[in-house]
């Protein structure tokens, strides 16, 4: 990349044991130096549908969470990644999200995805619509928040967002506004997340409704490629205002690299060669991983990373080696 953006680092939290852990967690992703907190949006609990899907189990509902994770804080940025559309009403989400703007004084980043769990939808009792509806309507909801987040009078008819007669309190308070993230990992969604988003979040092509070898094997280097020139094409000239965002969910520090990285790919059937240069995979020493996560910026332009609150303190010194940089 000519002109790359500066690195930023998320952490992402599940399952919290007790109130106390949960503020523990909050508070060390902040001492740490990473930029953001996340919290998934997911409901349901250990049992049939959480296994279908293969699905880590999230002990807390998002909105709260978030606010919990802010009123214990002072810099770190609360983000949900990402709040399924499908799961709540435009208005009371809009409005509970730029709540949590307003009393963390600035603080929000807001998550937006299309759903995606077969499992979870049938076992909440919501009917989970087509692919291209549940686009749709995500779509409508980005659109709603940036007139809510900006306070505006609110007059948006769409097929699933109708809000009249109202104006928007509160409006967030944040300089420049609220940062809008759209997650996926299909050519729809990524195109539509190039058109609307300021951060991108590239994620498996979970099109299978669960995770599963299908869904890491579209994450490999090269369908990673594919995933930035769908964002490319929906974005066209706002390109390079877009952050791209990635999770790395296999992430390992350690300095048995290569045996590391044998046995997790032999777990998805992959190749070690595909798995030691998946986006979503950092296994190494931390010179290695740094080493890494510059190459891959050059390459795809991401320069914001997430990993997982079980990985936050292995981690830690690959945030302060290249936080800001």
């Amino acid at each position: 990349m000519s002109n790359p953006k500066p690195f930023r680092f998320g952490c992402q939290a599940y399952k919290p044991e007790s109130a106390k852990d949960w503020t523990e967690t909050a508070r060390k992703a902040e001492t740490l130096g990473y930029d953001v907190l996340h919290v998934a949006d997911h409901y349901f609990g250990a049992g049939s549908a959480m296994t279908e899907a293969s699905h880590p189990e999230q002990t807390v509902a998002c909105i709260p969470a978030m606010m919990a994770a802010a009123a214990v804080t002072s810099t770190i940025k609360i983000g949900s990644r990402v709040v399924c559309c499908d799961y709540h009403h435009p208005m009371v989400l809009m409005k509970s999200l730029s709540t949590i703007d307003f009393l963390s004084e600035g603080r929000l980043e807001a998550g937006f995805g299309a759903g995606w769990i077969n499992s979870e939808y049938e076992a909440m009792g919501i009917p989970m619509e087509r692919a291209g509806i549940r686009i749709e309507r995500m779509t409508e909801y980005v659109e709603f928040a940036k007139s809510f987040f900006a306070g505006e009078d609110l007059d948006f008819s769409g097929e699933h967002v109708n809000v009249h007669n109202t104006r928007a309190v509160p409006a967030a308070v944040q300089k420049g506004g609220v940062k809008i993230m759209i997650g996926g990992g299909a050519p729809k969604v990524l195109g539509i997340a190039g058109r609307l988003a300021d951060i991108v979040s590239i994620n498996f092509n979970n099109s299978a409704g669960k995770i599963g070898a299908a869904g890491v094997g579209s994450g490999t280097a090269a369908g990673t490629a594919d995933k930035v020139q769908w964002i490319r094409d929906g974005a066209g000239d706002r390109f390079d205002d877009i952050e791209i965002e990635i999770a790395a969910y296999f992430t390992t520090v350690t300095d048995q690299t290569e045996k590391t990285t044998a046995g997790m790919a032999a777990a998805f059937g992959m190749k070690p060669e595909a798995m030691a240069t998946h986006p979503h995979t950092l296994i190494g020493s931390v010179d290695e991983i740094v080493e890494k996560l510059e190459a891959r910026r050059e390459t795809f332009g991401i320069s914001y990373v997430t990993v997982g609150d079980t990985a936050m303190e292995d981690f830690a010194p690959v945030v302060a080696a290249l936080a800001g940089k």
